[in-house]
């Protein structure tokens, strides 16, 4: 095959592998394809100074290679799972995940039968993480019918039974994946306390502690089948202010909640792994390499590659009537190229997931600006209808340079800084005042679509701008600046990721 004299820009393909240091992969990395709809300032900027020397001829002299930035960004629709694992990366932490037997950060598990007369699935080890009463996500199998909700029996450390009706399957693909989604309590166990200064839920006999949750992390009460969910408290989405062994306290929620009683009830909470900024030695840098596919010249596949991508700067975009996207930032330490006769960098490579993009008119099931008051659950919106919105978090990661050095050789990270924008249509001037007066402002946003979903929460903020828009035959809005600061929780922004909801917790 003879060199094209031309590549079109439908023939590339773009992937991210994390390394095991700064600028050096994995023995065996595994790259994640992503599907980008644009790129900015992706690669390699070469600085040459010439030289300049006072002579009669007047001429410049042939210079040197001085420096090299190297950079990576793109720009993606934000789906319900291709961001969670690059994610960390921006939030410098590790996602707090609930047992599964494919987690981002430990070792997979793999199955070696599943029996479907007592509903066993078998492997080597490891499945002692998972609990009785434990709703569990079953996907990957090559039978339909193993797939699905369940609930676990029991489990040890080489067998987990569930309840819902299995076939055999001798030898279960790599792909199967067993993982918590939330937990089914026992009959009668569970009630509802409603006070002033939040809501709480008690069991008698069920230890919450062992549920992996932590305080910010937000959780979907109720099932769809009415033996699932509580008879006047609406199955709705709540946020975790505490959690002890036998009390949860929620200090928002998206339904009016009332004090009752569970009985004869097997209530339902759903729950997935969440991702927020950490503090201390939880605090983790993480860096990638970005590959950049440039199609085939002749001999085999071109690419480009930024080494030692730390993320810097995430942006989600919220616009009216459109989809979600996210702009994604990275500052690299090196970027080299690589022919075809080369080759691509070796590794796995695992495609993108087949999903759609959350869109703004039918996937947001709320979205709420609200002033933070401890002794009001569920405090009273600034805004009925929000026009757009826009989410950043800046790492302030900057190169580190050194002589002897082309590109950098490290990079200095500044504070997690969260801030955005949003336009809302003007209702009252309580959303005036709370600019004014500097309150203490919570923002949060819940997507979800096919029985999956994700909570977007910043607990604590101020507000700028505020200054209204009026036009001509126009409805009034209202422009706001967001500047978050670290919450009484010890985040400044969290998200949950549900891998399972049900049918009740989808936008109406």
């Amino acid at each position: 095959m003879t060199a094209p004299n031309k590549v079109d820009s439908n023939l590339t393909g773009f992937a991210i592998a994390e390394e095991a240091s700064l600028k050096t992969l994995t023995g065996t990395p595994i790259w994640y394809s992503l599907e980008p709809n644009s790129f900015s300032d992706f690669g390699g900027q070469f600085k040459n100074v010439a030289r300049n020397p006072i002579n009669a001829n007047r001429s410049v002299k042939k210079g040197a290679m001085t420096d090299l930035d190297a950079s990576g960004g793109f720009n993606t629709d934000f789906m319900q799972s291709n961001m969670q694992r690059t994610l960390q990366g921006f939030f410098f932490a590790d996602a707090r995940e609930k047992p599964s037997t494919q987690p981002f950060n430990g070792t997979a598990i793999v199955f070696t039968g599943i029996v479907g007369s007592t509903k066993t699935f078998s492997a080597a080890a490891g499945l002692g993480v998972f609990l009785p009463k434990h709703l569990i996500m079953v996907s990957g199998s090559a039978s339909a019918a193993n797939n699905g909700l369940d609930v676990v029996a029991s489990a040890t450390a080489s067998t987990l039974v569930g309840t819902a009706v299995k076939v055999d399957e001798a030898a279960p693909t790599a792909d199967l994946k067993v993982e918590v989604v939330g937990v089914e309590f026992a009959s009668a166990d569970i009630n509802l306390a409603v006070a002033a200064s939040g809501v709480s839920m008690t069991s008698t006999a069920f230890d919450f502690t062992t549920l992996r949750l932590v305080a910010g992390e937000w959780v979907f009460i109720g099932g769809d089948s009415a033996t699932n969910k509580f008879a006047v408290n609406l199955p709705g989405y709540a946020r975790i202010r505490s959690i002890a062994a036998h009390t949860i306290v929620f200090d928002d929620t998206t339904f009016v909640p009332s004090t009752e009683t569970g009985t004869g009830k097997l209530i339902r909470m759903f729950f997935g792994k969440s991702l927020k900024n950490e503090t201390s030695t939880l605090i983790k840098r993480r860096s990638y390499q970005l590959e950049r596919q440039l199609g085939d010249d002749g001999t085999g596949v071109q690419s480009e590659y930024d080494e030692g991508a730390i993320p810097n700067e995430f942006t989600l975009n919220i616009p009216e009537a459109d989809a979600i996207t996210a702009d994604l930032t990275f500052v690299a330490m090196n970027y080299v190229t690589r022919d075809g006769a080369t080759g691509v960098k070796a590794g796995t490579r695992i495609p993108a997931v087949a999903e759609n993009a959350f869109n703004t008119s039918s996937d947001i099931y709320r979205i709420k600006l609200s002033i933070v008051d401890p002794l009001n659950v569920n405090g009273s919106p600034l805004f009925a209808y929000v026009n757009d919105a826009k989410l950043v978090i800046n790492n302030g990661v900057k190169p580190t340079k050194a002589l002897g050095t082309l590109g950098a050789f490290d990079a200095t990270a500044g504070d997690f800084i969260i801030s955005g924008s949003l336009t809302a249509y003007f209702s009252t001037v309580g959303a005036v005042n709370a600019v004014r007066n500097n309150s203490d402002v919570g923002f949060n946003v819940i997507l979800a679509h096919k029985n999956a979903g994700t909570v977007i929460d910043i607990p604590s903020m101020s507000l700028g701008n505020g200054r209204l828009k009026v036009e001509k035959d126009a409805a009034i809005t209202i422009p706001i600046d967001m500047n978050a600061n670290e919450s009484v929780a010890g985040h400044t922004l969290l998200m949950t990721f549900f891998s399972y909801l049900p049918n009740s917790a989808m936008p109406v």
